[in-house]
């Protein structure tokens, strides 16, 4: 894959950014799609809840131009038209989430640091939700000495929360007072109105790709590595295409 040439047909800065460092890798890139192109490399996530591609343009029409054999790469790859097509599906590689966590937990502090009146470190954190991005936020947070407690619904999650050093409880038996900045990372509404209607000071945040936080003062911050750190999302896009076309390779 990786000694044909990439056309990227992504529109982000993050995706033109991973194109850069592929050429500098040696990686060849086409300008045009042809019957030598490798692999068509779409954004990540690659579609819009419609089904069209980020960005615009139409699916059908890159395909056409393609080889049978040439990879799609991009993230939720799950499209009618590439069934039994090859792909290189980034949002179902592990590595690559736990890295782009990392960079999301990173743009989220900067986001709430812009957002508070006091520091991360006066800013009581409630976080909903015990996935990759809550572990990355969690542990930064507390790095900060930043007093963090966070909603999860397993019970055996909570226990080990609290042997960490974080506070812990399910979401609707919490009193959110005390918080100044929650963030929501579940794409379901773990908190009422009316608990949220307790803590009219605190920052809302919400990462999750559908809202989980009702009411209108949350922010709905989603895709942050693509839009707050395109070049380390472009690095890590390009770091696990090399990475995945070598081991495709094998």
């Amino acid at each position: 894959m990786l000694q044909r040439p990439i056309y990227c047909a992504g529109s982000t800065p993050a995706v033109r950014y991973a194109a850069e460092l592929l050429v500098q890798r040696g990686v060849p890139i086409a300008h045009t799609l042809g019957e030598e192109t490798g692999c068509l490399l779409l954004d990540v996530p690659s579609f819009d809840p419609s089904g069209a591609i980020r960005g615009g343009g139409r699916l059908e029409d890159l395909l056409r131009e393609l080889p049978d054999d040439a990879v799609i790469a991009g993230g939720n790859l799950n499209h009618p038209l590439l069934e039994g097509l090859p792909l290189l599906d980034l949002l179902r590689d592990e590595t690559y989430l736990a890295k782009n966590a990392a960079i999301t937990a990173q743009c989220t502090l900067q986001i709430a640091a812009s957002l508070l009146p006091v520091t991360l470190e006066e800013a009581p954190t409630l976080i909903l939700g015990w996935g990759r991005i809550g572990k990355c936020l969690a542990q930064l947070l507390k790095g900060l000495g930043t007093g963090v407690t966070v909603a999860a619904r397993n019970p055996a999650h909570r226990a080990m929360l609290l042997a960490l050093g974080y506070g812990a409880g399910e979401a609707r038996e919490l009193d959110l007072a005390p918080f100044r900045l929650i963030v929501n990372t579940v794409p379901l509404p773990l908190l009422t109105t009316e608990q949220l209607e307790r803590c009219p000071r605190a920052v809302k945040l919400d990462l999750a790709s559908r809202r989980g936080l009702p009411g209108t003062d949350a922010v709905w911050a989603r895709g942050l590595p693509g839009i707050h750190a395109p070049e380390s999302s472009g690095a890590l896009i390009a770091d696990t295409l090399l990475r995945l076309g070598k081991e495709a390779e094998k």
